[in-house]
């Protein structure tokens, strides 16, 4: 094997017009067993990975720099400048530190959010299929380098460009790189240097999806050395933050800034008034009027309106939700998706690998006139074949042997061991028939050595069955593995259960297929036939006649038990299941049973061919109750997604195959497989399941509605002490009064303590109830008339404790007015401290704790260590004396403690209020 110098590399103008034994010596390579793996490793080195240089990031400093671009942060900012201008230093630099904080905040929560997605995305790596050191692999597409022999399927992505070396009816979508529309029918044959890239037929280039067909082909170019490493049209596919909450936020904070700066000029216009008019007097707890006062409560005004806290809260609370849903095995492509996933209403998902096990197992093997049942499942060879009830006797049942045998001998697959499971490297059906013979004994390297193959015709789906040719006792033998109707077509005579051949019943074949499909079982057909001695070779015709039946192995793929309680909670939660798959419509409707997926206590099945028949109208009248479409094509898959689209329904979409990509595009949430997903399925996908699984599906659905609930939770919390802040700003600069509260103890209350206990319900977990509610409407306002019910009563609740508590302090305690500003201020701490638990699930967690239930204990800690945190800070607020000169706070005493706690107890009885008008969970 040559070595392939890197100086020596052709150019991509002159690999198509090289023969492919000339490219197999350029490149140092085999047509047969590829490189050795120690020749591979050299060119990784030497090479580099096989992956694309995404586009640059935007540097660090900018991202903090956005942080800034706020419309509510850019008004503190010019506060933080009026108050410079007033030469306020101190109450200046603290605004601008809050504003300095919140960014470090964001751009801290955005960084480490940004990057958990991409580590995210880098663990959904492309695999590809190649041959090295003679021996079939699936690695990394990471890990080709120019010289390996790549396999390439339908519905494969072109893992790098390569030199095609064998062809078989190959298409491959090439529109991302040539802009041809229709796929391009390949070949190896060596073309013109010449030849345009759009027409260099022997060659199949990175981006490009396989369509149909199979070939080999050797890597001539990888990474950003291939012709779709040099475009500049390269996607980026950074994945984006921005969200429909983030959106709306974004155009809440443009109408909140609007109020807050009407309500700015409002209070600047009162205190202008009453400083030309001298309207207040020295009286006691009123201030005289003055340009500064004026600016001053203005600034106290537009400080408490901004919800500064909260833009922090938001990032947090949208970074938990993506790593919780990654570690529930969902993948997030596009962040939107998680909310529409949350409102989903109908979820249409494929059957196989989602909601079954995707691990074919054999249930019944008709043969000789015999049913027998085999146990076990999956593909551990634990189980056994039995005959009325008693194990089988194999000596007294050989057609029964026979039949197990030829579904070892007509197999293209074998059982491995990988992370501790067995998976089958190939069909999973392939993977079934290898399970039941070795329940008979039978071993694929035994019967290799016994019966050696000479000769194999590959399965394809215009003959449907594979057929080998093996030397045995009795001479040259073809054994025919296939669909019932393809075999027997072909079948005139069968085996009975001694071996002998007797004409063939095909109707009560057919009746007993028929009955075997209505239990969910797949059916394979099997029969043999001698050819003359020495044959070493077969053909089709030798197919076409002459076969003798042997029998039938009926198998299922048994529905996964997590998949089933999972489609229950859907259904639960108001979210229609239906299956979309291209199985026949019998064992579909069955499988679909045992999902307990039936609707009015019945599976109603479409078939492909009923759809394609239907007008618009009739199949919209037929979708409320279908349960089951089968053997559907590409674009009635599209065709079904847009009908439930048109009825209002918000669409979640499964599927892995190439053939599912319209649909995936055309759903609001596109799902694809992570394991068993093509390429082309993943990029048309909003979300990956790395599980395959649907209990996925439904727990992405539980994170998306948690997200929401709790930001629901942050603006219930936060939003009250703004209004209730500012309510008391104003009345104070209307009755010419002293604030009860100053600008910087406003700042604190907002960033420092508002995010010290709003940030832990961005951990709260789903609640109990979350599966339990209908879809929420995709419209509906972040701010619902009940939300603004709770929200208007707990700020009039806020006002009056602070408004109350600062008068009374004040009359208690003449000339105080620091001591009176800190009560009021603790006093509202203290009922913030009873709201948060009123909105959390820490209490009904511990409600459940002490009833034995351990199953409600996630969120308490971060709940208790918000409230541990506040009261801490609150001590220090009051108690430290460098805090005090910063903040005009003063000491309180034991008592002065108990009655700001004594304030706050009435929070409980309007908490108890405002939950049954808006629920919080």
């Amino acid at each position: 094997m040559q070595t392939m110098n890197k100086s020596s590399e052709l150019t991509s103008q002159e690999w198509h017009s090289l023969s492919a034994q000339e490219v197999v010596n350029q490149l140092g390579s085999s047509n047969e067993e590829g490189l050795t793996t120690d020749l591979a490793n050299q060119r990784l080195k030497e090479f580099g990975p096989n992956e694309l240089t995404g586009k640059k990031a935007q540097p660090l400093w900018l991202k903090f720099v956005l942080q800034f671009n706020q419309p509510l942060i850019l008004i503190l900012l010019v506060a933080g400048a009026v108050e410079a201008f007033l030469e306020e230093w101190p109450n200046a630099w603290v605004i601008w530190g809050v504003t300095i904080i919140n960014a470090i905040i964001g751009f801290l929560q955005e960084w480490k959010a940004e990057g958990a997605i991409a580590a995210l995305a880098k663990a959904v790596t492309t695999e590809a299929t190649l041959i090295r050191d003679g021996n079939k692999q699936r690695i990394s597409s990471t890990e080709l380098v120019p010289g390996d022999l790549v396999l390439l399927n339908s519905g494969d992505k072109v893992p790098a460009d390569l030199r095609l070396i064998q062809v078989k009816n190959l298409q491959i979508d090439e529109s991302g790189l040539t802009g041809e529309s229709v796929p391009v029918e390949k070949n190896s044959e060596s073309l013109n240097t010449e030849t345009a890239l759009a027409e260099r037929i022997n060659m199949a280039y990175a981006g490009g999806l396989v369509t149909f067909g199979q070939a080999q082909g050797l890597v001539v170019a990888t990474g950003n050395n291939t012709e779709t490493g040099k475009i500049s049209q390269l996607i980026d596919q950074r994945t984006n933050l921005t969200t429909p909450l983030t959106r709306k936020f974004n155009k809440f904070s443009k109408v909140w800034m609007t109020l807050v700066l009407g309500l700015g000029a409002l209070t600047v216009a009162v205190a202008f008034h009453n400083y030309y008019n001298n309207e207040a007097s020295e009286t006691f707890g009123n201030v005289q009027p003055s340009i500064a006062g004026a600016l001053e409560a203005a600034i106290a005004l537009i400080v408490s309106a901004i919800p500064e806290g909260l833009p922090a809260v938001v990032t947090v609370t949208l970074a938990v939700g993506v790593n919780r849903m990654a570690r529930r095995h969902a993948i997030v492509r596009k962040l939107p998706a998680v909310e529409t996933l949350g409102g989903a209403t109908v979820i249409c998902s494929d059957k196989t690998g989602t909601l079954t096990e995707n691990q074919m197992t054999v249930q019944e093997i008709h043969a000789g006139g015999q049913k027998y049942y085999v146990t076990g499942q999956g593909y551990a060879p634990e189980g056994e074949i039995s005959l009325n009830d008693s194990p089988v006797d194999f000596q007294q049942n050989p057609i029964l042997l026979e039949c197990l045998r030829a579904g070892l001998l007509c197999n293209d697959s074998h059982i491995e061991e990988k992370d501790g499971n067995l998976v089958v490297v190939g069909d999973p059906t392939e993977g079934a028939l290898i399970v039941a013979a070795n329940k008979a004994g039978l071993t694929p390297e035994a019967i290799a050595e016994e019966l050696p193959k000479l000769d194999v015709i590959p399965f394809e789906s215009e003959f449907q069955y594979m057929a080998t040719l093996h030397e045995t006792p009795d001479g040259p033998t073809i054994y025919v593995k296939g669909s019932v109707e393809s075999l027997l077509k072909r079948c005139t005579q069968i085996f009975n259960r001694q071996g002998e051949v007797i004409p063939l019943d095909a109707d009560a074949l057919h009746q007993e297929v028929e009955i075997m499909a209505e239990q969910g079982l797949r059916v394979l057909a099997f029969a043999k036939k001698s050819v003359s001695p020495g044959r070493n070779d077969i053909d089709r015709p030798d197919i076409d006649e002459g076969l003798i039946f042997m029998g039938l192995q009926g198998m299922i793929d048994p529905p996964r038990p997590e998949a089933i309680a999972a489609v229950a909670a859907c259904q639960n939660a108001g979210i229609q299941v239906k299956m979309i798959t291209g199985d026949h419509a019998t064992t579909a409707a069955a499988i679909a049973r045992r999902m307990g997926m039936e609707k009015n206590g019945r599976v109603q099945a479409f078939t492909g061919t009923q759809i394609g028949d239907m007008d618009d109208q009739t199949l919209a009248n037929n979708l409320e109750d279908s349960v089951v479409f089968a053997r559907v094509a590409p674009e009635q898959k599209l065709r079904l997604v847009e009908a439930l689209q048109a009825r209002g329904e918000i669409v979640a979409m499964t599927g892995d195959g190439v053939n599912d990509a319209p649909a995936l595009k055309q759903a609001d949430v596109g799902i694809a497989m992570g394991g068993a997903g093509t390429e082309v399925a993943k990029e048309s996908a909003d979300i990956i399941l790395t599980d395959d699984n649907f209990a996925s599906i439904e727990a992405a659905v539980e994170e998306g509605r948690t997200v929401y609930s709790n930001l629901v939770k942050a603006i219930s919390f936060i939003l009250p002490v703004n209004l209730g802040e500012s309510m008391t700003v104003l009345l104070s600069v209307l009755l010419g009064r002293y604030l009860p509260i100053e600008a910087l103890q406003i700042l604190w209350l907002n960033m420092l303590n508002s995010i010290t206990m709003t940030v832990p319900l961005s951990f709260e977990p789903k609640s109990p109830r979350v599966m339990e509610k209908p879809p929420r409407n995709p419209s509906e306002s972040l701010l619902s008339p009940d939300r603004i019910k709770r929200i208007g009563i707990i700020a009039v609740y806020n006002w009056i404790v602070i408004f109350g508590m600062f008068e009374w302090s004040l009359r208690t305690h003449p000339d105080q007015l620091a001591l009176a500003r800190t009560i009021a201020v603790q006093s509202l701490v203290s009922g913030r401290i009873f709201y948060l638990l009123s909105i959390s699930q820490l209490l009904p967690n511990l409600i459940a704790k002490m009833k034995g239930n351990r199953t409600s204990q996630k969120g308490a800690p971060a709940i208790i260590g918000g409230i541990i945190g506040a009261v801490v800070l609150q001590i220090l607020f009051s108690q430290v004396p460098l805090l005090n000169r910063i903040f005009q706070t003063a000491p309180l005493n034991l008592t002065q403690w108990l009655i700001c706690l004594a304030a706050g107890l009435p929070m409980i009885p309007v908490a108890l209020l405002v939950n049954r008008l808006d629920p919080p969970n």
